[in-house]
This record gives C-alpha cells, sequence and structure tokens, in this order.
C-alpha cells in the first residue's frame, strides 16, 4: 500500500472542503517526465517517470472538467485568474524525451492545452540521442513545438547534482544551457527547473542557487518541492506537484486541489532533522 496515496485520500482529504476554493487559491504547477507504456519495473510508485498516454489524457480530461487553464509560469506568477477565466495550471515536463513530441503533444492539443518543456541541453542534438535509456527529441522537433505555442526553458547541460558542484561549475550549467536553447529557438529563455531533489535545507546552497539562477537571467525557476504555487510565492523557488503512473484519477484530483501539500511539508521537516544530525556521524 501507498502510504502517501493513503492519507491523501483517506485522512487529508475528508478534513478539507472545496467549498474554500477561491480564486486566489495557490495553483497547481504539474511536473511530469514521459508519457509512455514503460513499466518501470522495480521502480518505486513515487519515484517514477512514465505516465501512461490514457491515463494522461484522463488527467487532462479531469483538469477540464474542474475548470482549470493552462497556462506558462510568467502567467501564473503575474495573474492569477487567467484572461478568459477558468483556474490556472501549469503543466511541465522535465527531460525532453521524444515521447512528449509523440505521445503528449497530441493530447495535449485535442484538449486545449499549453505545457512547458525543460531541456538538459547535452542529450539534445540535431540527430537522436538518449538520456536515462530514453531517446530525446531533436533540435527540429523542439523548434516546430516551440512555433506551435510549447514554452522550454532549461533544465541545465548534464543535468547534474548541482548542490554537489563548485559554483563555477554550477553558473556553467545554467549559462551554458541557457545560451544554447536560446540559439536553436532564436528567443529568450527565462525558466529553469532545477534537477533532482531540491535540498531546500541546505540554506548556503540554496542562497548560491537562486544568486546564480538571477545572474544567469532567468525570472522563474522551479523545483522538485512538493506544493502548489501562489503569485506571493518567490519566483525563483516555485513549487510543483509530481505526477506519473500512480496517479489515479481520485489521487490526482486530490492533489489538484491541495490535498497533498501535507507531503511537502513533511518532506521539507525531515531534510531538515537529517541535515541536523549529519554532524553527528562525522
Amino acid at each position: 500500500m501507498r502510504l502517501d496515496r493513503a492519507l491523501t485520500l483517506a485522512v487529508v482529504s475528508p478534513l478539507r472542503s472545496a467549498s474554500q476554493r477561491t480564486a486566489a487559491a495557490p495553483a497547481p504547477v504539474l511536473m511530469y517526465h514521459s508519457v509512455s507504456e514503460d513499466p518501470e519495473t522495480g521502480v518505486a510508485p513515487y519515484y517514477r517517470l512514465a505516465t501512461p498516454p490514457a491515463l494522461f489524457e484522463e488527467h487532462l480530461q479531469i483538469l477540464k472538467s474542474r475548470g482549470f487553464v493552462g497556462v506558462d509560469l510568467a502567467t501564473l506568477m503575474s495573474r492569477p485568474t487567467p484572461s478568459g477565466g477558468g483556474r490556472p495550471v501549469v503543466i511541465t515536463f522535465d527531460d525532453g524525451f521524444r515521447d512528449f513530441h509523440t505521445h503528449a503533444w497530441p493530447l495535449l492539443q485535442r484538449h486545449g492545452f499549453t505545457a512547458t518543456m525543460f531541456l538538459p541541453t547535452a542529450f539534445i542534438h540535431e540527430s537522436r540521442q538518449a538520456f536515462k535509456d530514453r531517446e530525446c527529441m531533436t533540435w527540429p522537433e523542439i523548434r516546430d513545438l516551440n512555433r506551435a505555442g510549447i514554452t522550454f526553458g532549461s533544465h541545465t547541460v548534464n543535468h547534474p547534482k548541482l548542490a554537489t558542484l563548485p559554483e563555477a561549475e554550477l553558473r556553467t550549467e545554467l549559462v551554458v544551457s541557457r545560451q544554447t536553447i536560446e540559439r536553436e529557438l532564436s528567443r529568450p529563455i527565462d525558466t529553469f527547473a532545477h534537477p533532482y531533489a531540491f535540498p531546500e535545507a541546505d540554506r548556503d546552497y540554496v542562497r548560491r542557487y537562486r544568486r546564480c539562477v538571477t545572474e544567469a537571467g532567468y525570472r522563474y525557476a522551479v523545483t522538485t518541492t512538493i506544493g502548489r504555487t501562489a503569485t506571493s510565492d518567490a519566483p525563483d523557488l516555485i513549487k510543483r506537484l509530481p505526477v506519473n503512473g500512480a496517479d489515479d484519477a481520485a489521487f490526482f484530483s486530490a492533489k489538484l486541489e491541495g490535498h497533498y501539500d501535507w507531503m511537502g511539508r513533511v518532506q521539507s521537516a525531515l531534510r531538515r532533522v537529517k541535515r541536523l544530525l549529519q554532524p553527528a556521524r562525522r
């Protein structure tokens, strides 16, 4: 049994009321990776990357039925309610996998949603390359998607664990990836996605990271910190809701309404405790 799902649906959801929703309520920024039939055998549900196409389409149908309208990060952070009405949602994808082009994009088009894709540029070329044993999109495909309305941002060059890098290498990962995407798409790039778990308990790293993000020219940066996002939140520390093939309709709907935000607070507390205990282990 998946404990976070059980607690969300059996404990948190009944304690919250949909009537508490307001027009200025925090909005979901969804984090997907792959839309494919990969069974990911042996991978725990929380850590899976793949969402089957049929389930991804069900997610889009749920979003539409609940009045969500797809926006980009700039729109979300500057305007809490979409100009045409509705509830804002930002659909993001990390890693630049080919199945976004073949599986996700047709479904997004069918249901009237847009998305933001974050690219690790070392794995994106004119010809087909692979990352994490999955094929990536090519620059020609990305240019076509960009012209069709998909927003692209940086996910570093090599997808490293940034907290382990010297500051000079951290800056290079942020700057070179941005410059590469701008050169290939002939437009400014101002969004960034932090790879791997965001070490929010490491205050020295967070300060260094935020400084580098700003100096590299990014206006908005998303993390893996769990939760929904309010317009008053720091634009370089945007929280997201992880989504994959383990998110059935009930669990996905609960996440949209904020019933999974508790998990972010629990993770944050555990990371602070772990960091406090580290010196005692030396």
